[in-house]
């Protein structure tokens, strides 16, 4: 594989140069230059961007009427030619993305109609009552029943391990957590 002759890139770029410049003095034919040295880089900028074919078309467009209405302010001492196109294209192709994301966006009404993970407020209010209904109900029952409730239904224990970790029969424990749940069924009853 041959490396780019330098002669011929600097060639080329000087061309572009040239082409801008009189583009700057509304020269149409170099205009026409311009958009046959550039377009199919461009394009492809804009395509790559957009990530749409005719957004990237309608992109393009306008990156060349700005450049049409831009080109007198063109300084080769500033910036490559082909430098100073791509970042038009680019900001240009960044644009259209912004204006597309806005244009999907839902209207305000529409929020309304979303579905809202948390509870609502009278929800949360009955949830918090009841809750502290419960643990009022469990404090008032007795403390071995209270501590076997606590321990089986938050901690998760069987009623075996209940028995072992209290020292007492398994049926004894059972029967510890029956009378206290009808004990919280009862207080429970009465508070509602």
């Amino acid at each position: 594989m041959s490396s780019p002759d330098p002669s011929s890139a600097n060639a080329a770029r000087a061309a572009l140069v040239e082409a801008l410049i009189r583009t700057g003095d509304a020269d149409r034919d170099a205009f026409r230059s311009v958009y046959q040295l550039t377009s199919a880089k461009l394009f492809g900028i804009c395509l790559r961007i957009c990530e749409d074919r005719q957004g990237a078309e309608d992109v393009l467009h306008d990156v060349y009427l700005t450049i049409w209405h831009r080109a007198a302010t063109y300084r080769p001492e500033r910036a490559s030619p082909i430098a100073w196109l791509a970042t038009i294209a680019r900001n240009r192709s960044i644009d259209w993305r912004r204006r597309q994301t806005r244009a999907r966006a839902a209207p305000v009404e529409a929020a309304d109609a979303l579905a809202d993970p948390a509870r609502a407020q009278d929800e949360t209010l009955i949830a918090d009552e009841l809750h502290g209904r419960l643990h009022g109900c469990l404090e008032a029952i007795e403390p071995r029943q209270r501590s076997a409730i606590r321990s089986a239904f938050f901690g998760g224990l069987t009623y075996a391990e209940l028995a072992l970790a209290q020292a007492v029969p398994l049926g004894t424990m059972k029967s510890w957590v029956r009378r206290g749940l009808l004990a919280l069924r009862g207080c429970l009853d009465a508070a509602a």
